[in-house]
């Protein structure tokens, strides 16, 4: 099991203070191994988050609609996107009323892509965890929110 203290060497002045940069520190770890495992797919995380955004929706969905609906919002979402279209994992389909309106919708490419993601055996960064302490975390995040 980590320990912050030791990891990063440091004495904390409270266990507020610890618990703030161990939120910080665990989120970076994780990010650190999400983009370790989608790297072999050519995707980042928040890529992988429009594609499942997108598949989830079962419709095209305005681009606005799917930068509220990631779970990191990403000033750079349409960039994200014009190379997930250039990979043919999504599709812009031009509003045929309003030309400034474009939606987007996942292609089959982008789907036979989701579905290699799901058959690889995923690392649960979570294992550490019972069903009930995961809970407890969870709980626990939203209440900092």
């Amino acid at each position: 099991m980590g320990d912050l203290a030791k990891d990063i060497n440091s004495k904390f002045e409270n266990n507020k203070i610890k618990a703030m940069l161990n939120i910080i520190y665990t989120a970076n770890w994780i990010s650190s191994c999400k983009n370790e495992f989608f790297k072999p797919f050519g995707i980042s995380p928040q890529q992988y988050n429009i594609l499942r955004i997108l598949r989830g929706a079962n419709e095209p969905l305005r681009v606005q609609t799917i930068k509220a609906r990631m779970l990191e919002r990403s000033p750079n979402a349409t960039r994200l996107m014009d190379k997930l279209c250039a990979k043919n994992y999504i599709e812009r389909l031009p509003s045929e009323h309003d030309r400034r309106v474009v939606k987007i919708v996942i292609t089959k490419d982008g789907i036979s892509l989701l579905e290699e993601i799901a058959k690889t055996k995923k690392q649960n960064l979570l294992n550490n965890l019972t069903e009930d302490e995961a809970l407890q975390l969870s709980n626990l995040l939203d209440k900092i929110r």
